[in-house]
């Protein structure tokens, strides 16, 4: 088939699936704190997602990154991971995830065919780590998660920190050293308007840019060409110093440009932008005798409707987030 490319002409190469809203963690920027779970009966199967996925591939979507929710909450996920990883066409399978479940699933995981992973990782300090994930005596299992996959071979292995101000912005510079000694790549997030408790305001954002002048008060970064489609910004060590640090800056300078992302919510939406609050019901066609010709229109169609970007929202009077939290999308 001719490529998946909305209206401005951006083409999709990369879908962003979720297979399940569930989570083990109440982390303050994402979850609320009493979830409405979507019941079992309308999550997608594996199977019903590699349906979809295959039908992206023949649209020349190459790459698939799995999320949640938590995606090792999902039971068998392996099976899922070997499912998709075995489609033609289909080049890479990575995952996201908070990195409880990660120690003891990752061997099987990677044996299905995963081959990277980027886990979720707010602070260095344990006290302070597990009152933003809301849960008690998780941080060493996280670093056991995060050993495990770098020791088993998974790459790269990435760390995702969003950072608020306030909380843990004093923790820039440690993340930055735990990169150096490990070799792991530290990707600083920007606080989005997403989260379940409806907590955010501009003041807890902390720019990219006040980041990486963090960071070259102590060090001297290399900035790398950004990959077109890429989400960070992406610095080396001049000193040839392991790992690397990276910003990811939907806020404050948004890469809506050439974005090639398309996601898939654990219920069967279609959802052209994370920042969009348009969605479309791709399980009524799966559940409902449709063809994958008929799939594959559907997916077109609403995919051309993905609008020009962040800043058309962001600079709106009244700029209101999107409905669903974060935990029901897919980061």
């Amino acid at each position: 088939m001719e490529p998946l490319v909305d209206g401005f002409g951006r083409v999709a190469r990369k879908l962003r699936l979720s297979v399940t809203d569930r989570c083990n963690f109440r982390c303050d920027f994402c979850m609320p704190l009493h979830p409405i779970w979507i019941p079992h009966k309308e999550i997608l199967t594996y199977e019903e997602m590699a349906r979809v996925v295959r039908i992206l591939v023949s649209m020349n979507v190459t790459k698939v990154r799995l999320s949640g929710g938590e995606p090792l909450m999902r039971r068998d996920l392996e099976k899922g991971v070997k499912l998709i990883s075995s489609i033609p066409g289909v080049e890479t399978v990575s995952m996201t995830t908070n990195g409880y479940f990660l120690a003891e699933k990752a061997a099987q995981l990677k044996e299905a065919g995963l081959q990277s992973v980027t886990v979720s990782l707010h602070s260095l300090k344990p006290e302070r780590f597990e009152e933003i994930v809301g849960r008690k005596d998780v941080f060493s299992k996280v670093l056991d998660g995060l050993r495990e996959a770098k020791k088993i071979g998974l790459h790269p292995v990435k760390i995702n920190c969003v950072v608020t101000r306030g909380c843990n912005d004093d923790e820039i510079l440690d993340f930055v050293e735990l990169s150096r000694q490990s070799g792991f790549s530290i990707r600083f997030i920007e606080y989005m308007p997403f989260d379940g408790r409806h907590l955010w305001d501009v003041s807890r954002l902390v720019p990219g840019s006040e980041i990486i002048e963090k960071i070259r008060e102590k060090y001297r970064l290399v900035e790398l060409p950004r990959e077109p489609g890429s989400t960070a910004v992406v610095y080396e060590y001049a000193d040839g110093a392991d790992g690397n640090v990276a910003v990811i800056t939907s806020m404050t300078k948004p890469f809506c440009g050439d974005c090639d992302r398309i996601r898939l919510t654990a219920d069967g939406k279609i959802v052209p932008c994370l920042f969009s609050r348009d969605e479309y019901d791709v399980k009524k066609l799966l559940r409902g005798g449709a063809s994958d010709e008929e799939i594959a229109l559907f997916i077109r169609e609403s995919f051309r409707k993905k609008f020009a970007g962040v800043e058309t929202l962001i600079k709106a009077k009244g700029f209101v987030p999107h409905v669903r939290p974060m935990h029901t999308i897919g980061g």
